[in-house]
């Protein structure tokens, strides 16, 4: 037996992991966007001017890849960072009225990633399959609890 046999369910698993991240660059690269970053938007849209500690939390990155992403995106006037006006040790990150235009954009991005990737699917088929992958990730939480 292969380790990437094509016809497992893992390897058809794993490719359509791959192929949904590369439309997804595809479509956002157009938009002049990386994968990780509509995450910070909207996070931000939903709730503005977090710590950039906060904003690692929430995301479950690490302190070093969110300054990284935060100076990138600040340079592309996607959001920018003002000190806390009570503790200036904190930065805080908002989103700027560009970076609400491309949570749009973003969210047009994904409805059409979600038409691309179920088209042909019935109704039935979704909720089959949103509980079989509830169900994955059950078992993937266990095995990562109790390793």
């Amino acid at each position: 037996m292969h380790f990437n046999e094509p016809d497992s369910l893992n390897s058809m698993f794993y490719q359509v992991i791959r192929y949904h991240y590369q439309r997804t660059h595809m479509l956002l690269d157009k938009i002049g966007l990386y994968p990780g970053q509509p995450f910070l938007l909207f996070a931000l849209y939903k709730s503005d001017g977090q710590s950039q500690k906060d904003l690692a939390n929430k995301l479950n990155i690490k302190a070093s890849t969110i300054t990284a992403m935060v100076k990138r995106m600040e340079k592309s006037g996607l959001i920018e960072r003002r000190q806390d006006s009570i503790d200036q040790r904190i930065s805080r990150v908002y989103i700027t009225d560009k970076g609400k235009e491309v949570c749009m954009e973003v969210d047009k991005i994904k409805k059409e990633i979600e038409f691309e990737t179920f088209r042909n699917f019935t109704e039935e088929d979704k909720i089959k399959l949103k509980e079989l992958f509830t169900q994955m990730k059950r078992n993937l939480i266990t095995a990562c609890e109790n390793p």
